[in-house]
């Protein structure tokens, strides 16, 4: 839509008119007033202030379900000739149902059946849609259906300009076809009308309105945390000691509920030991407990740099599947494929191979894969560290890469093939690559 300018006299500013949306069904207007209004000969300041309202363009809907028996008693009623239903009502108005044996017009000459829905009442411009079906009586559910509302952004809604206006079609369905058809069982059939009234509903601008603010619940059980108000378990971690509440550790974490609460749990204990993780990990994996959130690692390390960033979020995502904390794990697993590169790659796809974090590992094994990355990965200490304590990734390493290479021929990307023994420095003679020397 083009934006309208209402023209102010008395401001360099104008009004402004805007559609703000027209999503599906729903229009939108928003009016900005002008700083300055003048009334009679008088200018009078004015804040500027925004106001919404909201047109819903929607459907009333209604169906009628119209029965005719004995329908073999109504051939040969001649052209133009109808049997109706009773009038029934949608939305204020009056409509019924015609059906016609031998059709509307003469000029069909008694081929088709006609049906059609009429306005009854003493109304004028009446925009509707509509949908007549023949109920197909065999269950099979196969029903004859013309329908309006499928169409309804092709043409608009149907306009009745006066009592009498009619919907419908001449030709619905041969004679024939429909006294061969389950459509009509024991001389009997049986229409299904649904009558759409389009309307226009403002909703507008509310006089009182209230912004929820969002949820804070994370802040408050993190100020919780830090307050160390109502701990009921202590965790030392090497030199540090880290206090805690073991009813929402035990919510966030099966490894902990079992711990407190499980079968062989102890709920009595307050004080445990942790080992194999590094305090600055744990404190981390505290706050996101609590927060549901990934803590400002660069806060807790004290450290700005990208290295050691990466190196914490690996051990952290390590400490998330001791704990079986799930979206921690996801956070972790994306923030490291985000920030993978050819100097730690390597030690990542060690972490993803030792943990199986098998997204993460497909991952780092398609980077490393790739041509522009390859030496240069081999060439870093996080490779040396991946042979060493993962020599069963290097087989996989080499189907990737082989892979990859397939991939690229295929596509004519490049007519060259790699060796992958000879990059990676392995032994292929024996179909599964199993011996690898070391670098």
């Amino acid at each position: 839509f083009n934006r309208i300018k209402l023209t102010n006299q008395t401001s360099t500013e104008p009004a402004v008119l805007s559609i703000i949306s027209n999503q599906r069904s729903f229009i939108i207007f928003k009016i900005k007033s002008a700083n300055l209004s003048q009334i009679d000969g008088e200018t009078m300041s004015a804040t500027n202030s925004d106001s919404v309202s909201t047109t819903v363009m929607e459907t009333v809907n209604g169906s009628h379900q119209f029965t005719i028996k004995g329908y073999s008693l109504a051939k040969g009623m001649s052209p133009g000739r109808y049997i109706q239903s009773d009038v029934f009502s949608v939305n204020g108005y009056d409509w019924v149902i015609y059906f016609y044996p031998d059709g509307k017009n003469p000029e069909e000459n008694s081929t088709y059946v006609s049906l059609f829905i009429a306005l009854a009442s003493d109304s004028s411009d009446i925009r509707a849609l509509f949908e007549l079906t023949l109920m197909d009586q065999s269950g099979r559910g196969r029903h004859k259906v013309h329908s309006h509302f499928d169409r309804a952004l092709e043409g608009g809604p149907y306009t009745l300009k006066y009592k009498g206006s009619m919907w419908g079609y001449k030709r619905f369905l041969r004679r024939t076809a429909l006294e061969a058809s389950d459509y009509l069982k024991d001389d009997c059939l049986i229409i299904n009308c649904t009558v759409g009234v389009v309307r226009a509903r403002l909703e507008g601008p509310k006089q009182f309105g209230i912004v929820p603010p969002p949820s804070n619940m994370g802040q408050g059980l993190k100020d919780l945390l830090d307050s160390e108000l109502g701990c009921d378990i202590a965790f030392r971690v090497g030199e540090e000691t880290y206090k805690a509440h073991k009813l929402i550790l035990a919510a966030r974490s099966p490894v902990f509920r079992a711990q407190f609460y499980g079968p062989v749990g102890n709920n009595s204990v307050d004080r445990v030991v942790i080992e194999d993780i590094e305090p600055s990990i744990f404190k981390a994996m505290l706050s996101f407990i609590y927060t549901d959130v990934l803590p400002d690692v660069h806060e807790i390390t004290g450290s700005t740099s990208t290295a050691s960033f990466t190196n914490m979020i690996q051990h952290l995502l390590a400490a998330a599947d001791l704990y079986d904390l799930g979206r921690l794990k996801i956070l972790c697993e994306a923030f490291l494929c985000e920030e993978l590169n050819v100097d730690n790659v390597a030690t990542t796809l060690a972490l993803a191979d030792q943990h199986q974090f098998l997204q993460l590992k497909a991952f780092c094994l398609k980077f490393v894969a790739s041509p522009a990355n390859l030496r240069a990965v081999m060439k870093s200490e996080g490779f040396k560290h991946l042979n060493q304590s993962c020599p069963s990734v290097l087989p996989e390493l080499l189907n990737t890469v082989a892979a990859a290479d397939k991939s690229s021929t295929s596509s004519g990307q490049s007519s060259k093939k790699r060796s992958v023994s000879s990059v990676l420095g392995c032994d292929t003679s024996t179909t599964n690559a199993r011996q690898v020397r070391r670098t």
